[in-house]
């Protein structure tokens, strides 16, 4: 089968095996070429939403950067003859493929990740396999999530409270710089969205480990967020996701005290603005993205997922001497925050139309980064060449 993009607004309806290999490849040859320091890191790994974006980078991170030993936990669809599968299946399945041939115990679980049935195989087999874990990451992003406790449907929903806001917006498609405004959530919305992207199933996870005595002494566990500035204040911040990231710190503190006893710390990441799966369905986000990325490659400070993490590990996880702000977050945002910095992109912002958006921004580099995603515009990889869209692992 020859694999070509089909893309439909903020979805790419299909992805390439042979790409996504390439993209795992990447990543892995950053690490091994990065600064790793010698001595304290993780031995045991745990990653809910370890298939793409930054938990695949942190999968990749802990196992390639430390010889860790990963546990994956994800949901993705395998190909067929005739179909391909989700690009997280296909990363997946090269990542433990390259894992196992360098010895590194690398296990992955597909399936629903916020049910009890997920949480007691996992268990079982950290128990039979793996010891006690001592970092456990949380990067899950779903639109949906049923309550394994009531079996309710919560639906997510990215709204304002309060108020409808109006702000500029981009086309990806078109590249029609226009306004999109955003209505505000209804109580029940906001109390769905928290429960979907709030911390009650991070805790849940945590509780898991804890009463089955799988935790190390000094063991970490971290859950990732994006905050941003004043341009996307208004969807971060006072909306439904900003309801849920509440959630998340208010967690992290519960979490804190749980752990106590084995001197272990709960902590939010906050990482910087990048093209993910969940990020281009986000209104407002491309049309920052495309901004920040032109000046931030112009600086030469500009990152992906892979820099990210490994900047979360050395200068956070595993450092003395951890950023972190009042709040006790972990902060790795600190270069798309510098206030100079947010002050250009504001101006651009005002100033940037449907004319001139692909001068005054990096919308190239933004679709670039989005195909990359499902594996399309790897400079290494033949795309006219006939390859399977079935790719066969052994997932648990």
């Amino acid at each position: 089968m020859i694999i070509k993009p089909r893309v439909r607004g903020f979805i790419c309806t299909n992805a390439h095996p042979t790409g996504c290999a390439a993209n795992v490849q990447e990543q892995i040859d950053y690490i091994r070429g990065s600064a790793i320091p010698a001595g304290r890191g993780p031995e045991n790994v745990l990653i809910i939403g370890a298939s793409t974006g930054y938990g695949l980078a942190t999968r990749i991170t802990a196992a390639f950067g430390y010889g860790a030993n990963t546990l994956g936990v994800f949901y993705e669809k395998p190909g067929s003859e005739k179909r391909t599968g989700t690009a997280g299946f296909y990363n997946a399945a090269a990542f433990e493929e390259k894992a196992k041939a360098e010895g590194l115990y690398a296990k992955s679980f597909n399936g629903d990740a916020f049910s009890d049935e997920m949480k007691d195989r996992v268990v079982e087999t950290i128990k039979a396999e793996m010891g006690k874990i001592d970092l456990v990451v949380y990067s899950l992003a779903s639109p949906k999530r049923t309550d394994p406790k009531t079996g309710v449907l919560h639906s997510s929903v990215l709204k304002t409270i309060g108020k409808s806001y109006t702000a500029k917006n981009l086309n990806t498609d078109t590249l029609q710089v226009g306004e999109v405004t955003i209505d505000p959530a209804t109580d029940e919305e906001i109390e769905a969205t928290v429960k979907v992207m709030g911390g009650e199933d991070w805790a849940m996870w945590l509780q898991a480990l804890a009463a089955a005595d799988l935790l190390a002494e000094g063991a970490q566990t971290t859950a990732y967020t994006y905050l941003g500035d004043k341009i996307t204040w208004p969807i971060y911040g006072h909306a439904t996701i900003g309801r849920a990231k509440e959630d998340l710190d208010r967690t992290a503190s519960e979490l804190n005290k749980q752990l106590a006893p084995i001197q272990g710390e709960a902590r939010v990441a906050v990482l910087k603005a990048l093209v993910t799966q969940a990020s281009s369905a986000i209104p407002v986000m491309p049309l920052y993205m495309s901004i920040l990325f032109k000046l931030m490659k112009a600086q030469g400070t500009h990152e992906g997922c892979i820099e990210q993490t490994q900047r979360l590990f050395t200068e956070g996880l595993y450092s003395e001497t951890p950023r972190v702000d009042d709040a006790n977050r972990l902060r790795m945002d600190e270069k798309e925050l510098d206030p100079q910095l947010q002050a250009e992109v504001e101006s651009v912002w005002s100033q940037v139309t449907t004319e001139n958006v692909e001068e005054m921004t990096d919308i190239a580099g933004y679709n670039a980064d989005f195909l990359k995603l499902f594996g399309f515009g790897v400079s290494t990889v033949d795309y006219d060449a006939d390859v399977s869209p079935l790719v066969l692992v052994d997932f648990e």
